[in-house]
């Protein structure tokens, strides 16, 4: 049986996936164990906190457009969910480079917030996270959104890894499970901190 290395959270929009990761980040820097990767941050407006859209924010800070709200009358290319456009290329610029696999025998914690269906838009983004997922010295925090009408087919084919750990972040467990969750991937990568 294949040893669980991979955390995948899951739940519904808004219950606190991607603070949840923030909040483990934060606990392995205390701990002085490194990781790379990035998260999605929503964008709202400072009038009237309307959502404008969603940046891309690598582990060490640099931010850029994942994708806005399309401007009506204008002319913008590009794949969309719901109203919103997605940047392809912001968002391969960012993301891609902070989740290749690490080329030392060192093990390698990555969090990849998210694994959704803007992110897929990219097939670049899909390989690599396969990639990342067969390779041996990584261990990944990932989320993924909850399968509804449409699931998404690379998301379902990761859920259903045995080296993967499903986990259904909810308003009564998202404050409870971080240390947990911390204890999983240190234990799995081998990182464990004295």
């Amino acid at each position: 049986m294949a040893s669980k290395r991979h955390v995948l959270l899951t739940g519904s929009p808004g219950v606190g996936k991607t603070t949840l990761c923030k909040k483990i980040y934060e606990l392995l820097n205390k701990k002085s164990i490194s990781a790379q990767g990035f998260y999605t941050e929503e964008v709202r407006n400072d009038r009237d906190s309307g959502r404008l859209g969603f940046d891309v924010v690598t582990l060490n800070g640099e931010r850029g457009p994942l994708a806005r709200v399309k401007k009506p009358g204008r002319k913008q290319k590009g794949p969309m969910v719901g109203k919103y456009l997605v940047d392809l290329k912001s968002f391969e610029q960012l993301a891609l480079p902070t989740i290749v696999p690490s080329s030392t025998d060192k093990p390698c914690i990555v969090i990849v917030d998210e694994i959704g269906k803007m992110e897929l838009f990219s097939k670049p983004f899909a390989q690599a996270v396969q990639n990342l997922f067969e390779s041996p010295k990584t261990c990944i925090l990932a989320t993924v959104p909850v399968a509804r009408q449409h699931p998404i087919q690379l998301v379902e084919q990761l859920k259903g890894r045995p080296d993967v750990t499903l986990i259904e972040v909810t308003r009564a467990n998202r404050s409870s499970i971080a240390e947990d969750i911390l204890a999983l991937i240190t234990s799995a990568s081998g990182t464990e901190a004295s």
